[in-house]
């Protein structure tokens, strides 16, 4: 839209200049020629030039968000890409080329040479003015639904997921190929022991041993009924809940808070009575205005009675925004130490670790690989990621989607700026004339300022009110990717119209400013 708009600006200001060329009797034809061909090689760089923009920025957000782009290996400008952009800028070369090619042709040069010194036709001028509406308006939809991308991910960060992520690191470790055979006993020695090593590294506030779920990296569900309830006849007829394996340290390190009762602890082991802790939602859902501390539940995989001994804050497992929508809301923490021998062989494998540090996570990756190492040199620390890392992964596409949003709204901007700069300012050099007529008969300086800040602004407010309309249509279909902010949010929208009318003001002034400095006298000689 807005290289038809410039094309055609510039090639209906030169209209005259080949109409005197005609007159003067150069070749029509060959006047049309060299217009379609200045118009299509504008077209075509300008195409090409964007086409170098679109390969650079493809792999700069590969680069920036590959976890965001599903096969963004095989992302990339392709045959088709190329064929459609350089067809399309072909096109609307020739197309608002034809203009003023076809003035060439006129029989009635004189009213071609009297136009171009008063100004072309009222046609055109409404043409123009439609394609700085239709850049306005477009400008709007994107600056919209980039505005409420920002202010959903805003909305985002500040969701407590109900662990602290901050200086919380997570990592799994790979045991020697002989643990594959070893007894159960071995394999819950074998994780005390890597425990004790890894919480005695100097910067480690507190470290637990884990396995089953983890926040917005895997899940484990298990089926249960409570106590006294029949036992469901299928696993389709119980109720089911996330479960986290853990150590004494799991909560301190996740930093969930305990909410009644207390955590697990060291005297939790296979020779104690089977307890688990609860979280909040479990308790709400299974105990509604009840004490739960001290109730018991059938874990049906586990084969056990468990007693509850603790509840604990609600963790968002599913991603800041997608805990809501999860089918499984319950959770609950079982002793890695109190599981059933006959489930220990699940664990022969490796075992996975979280890990809270007084310092930079990063920093201690080679003291904890070291740990491992004096244990086993033949034991494996990897998938190491900080928390922090998972959570903004969580996110990534939401962040993609505001990223090119915004960018698109910012190129939009800038193109309805220059657009109605350039219009604006084409049209007042062809008011030249009547400016310096109503100048010499009184008119005022403001009047003419006014005057030409007036013709932009009408455009704009026009463009404003038809990108609003539209906006409001279309960002329904982002709703699903917005998080406690309305697809139609008026305070987004008031914001968004009022940036872009005062902006479109900014860029009518410069063309309005130049106008009303018009020399009378000097604008009547030029007729």
């Amino acid at each position: 839209v807005n290289l038809a708009n410039l094309l055609l600006a510039r090639s209906t200001g030169r209209s005259r200049e080949f109409a005197i060329r005609a007159a003067m009797g150069a070749s029509r034809v060959r006047v049309a020629q060299q217009l379609l061909t200045e118009s299509v090689l504008l077209s075509v760089t300008g195409g090409g030039l964007g086409l170098v923009l679109a390969a650079w920025g493809t792999r700069a957000a590969i680069r920036v968000l590959p976890q965001a782009l599903p096969r963004s290996g095989q992302v990339g400008l392709d045959s088709h890409v190329l064929l459609f952009t350089m067809g399309l800028s072909l096109f609307v070369g020739i197309l608002f080329g034809l203009a003023p090619a076809l003035k060439a042709f006129q029989p009635n040069l004189q009213e071609t040479l009297r136009e171009g010194g008063r100004g072309s036709s009222g046609a055109r001028h409404r043409l123009q003015g439609v394609f700085v509406v239709a850049e306005t308006a477009l400008a709007l939809v994107l600056l919209v639904g980039a505005s409420l991308m920002i202010r959903s991910l805003v909305r985002l960060w500040a969701v407590n997921p109900g662990f602290n992520p901050h200086q919380l690191i997570s990592f799994s470790i790979a045991y020697p190929p002989e643990m594959m055979k070893a007894a159960p006993e071995v394999l819950r020695n074998r994780s005390l022991q890597l425990d004790a090593a890894l919480e005695a590294i100097p910067g480690v506030e507190s470290v637990s041993a884990m396995g089953g779920s983890l926040p917005m990296q895997g899940d484990s569900e298990l089926p249960f009924w409570l106590e006294g309830q029949p036992a469901p006849a299928t696993d389709s007829e119980m109720n089911w809940a996330l479960f986290y394996l853990a150590e004494p340290g799991y909560l301190n390190a996740m930093q969930t808070p305990l909410l009644q009762g207390r955590f697990l602890s060291a005297q939790d082991t296979l020779h104690s009575p089977p307890v688990i802790v609860i979280d909040e939602n479990f308790a709400r859902k299974f105990f509604p205005g009840q004490n739960p501390i001290g109730r018991r539940v059938n874990l049906g995989l586990f084969g056990v009675l468990a007693e509850i001994v603790g509840v604990a804050g609600h963790v968002k497992h599913f991603g800041l925004d997608g805990d809501a929508q999860a089918s499984i809301q319950a959770q609950f923490y079982f002793p890695l130490m109190q599981v059933p021998d006959k489930f220990m062989p699940l664990l022969s494998k490796g075992v996975g670790f979280v890990m809270r540090t007084r310092v930079p996570p990063e920093t201690l990756l080679g003291d904890i690989r070291r740990t491992v190492g004096q244990l086993s040199n033949q034991q494996v620390v990897y998938g190491e990621e900080t928390m922090e890392e998972t959570v903004n992964r969580s996110l990534a596409a939401r962040r993609f989607a505001m990223d090119l949003l915004g960018i698109f709204a910012a190129l939009a901007l800038v193109l309805a700026c220059v657009g109605i700069y350039g219009v604006i300012s084409y049209l007042a050099g062809q008011r030249t004339h009547e400016i310096g007529i109503r100048m010499a008969l009184g008119a005022q300086r403001a009047t003419v300022l006014r005057m030409v800040v007036g013709q932009g602004a009408r455009m704009a407010l026009i463009g404003v009110a038809l990108g609003t309309a539209a906006a409001l249509g279309l960002t329904r279909l982002m709703a699903n990717q917005l998080f406690g902010v309305s697809p139609h949010d008026p305070l987004t929208f008031a914001g968004v119209a009022l940036l872009l009318a005062m902006v479109a003001l900014g860029a009518c002034y410069l063309p309005a400013r130049r106008a009303m400095r018009i020399d009378p006298m000097a604008a009547l000689r030029q007729e």
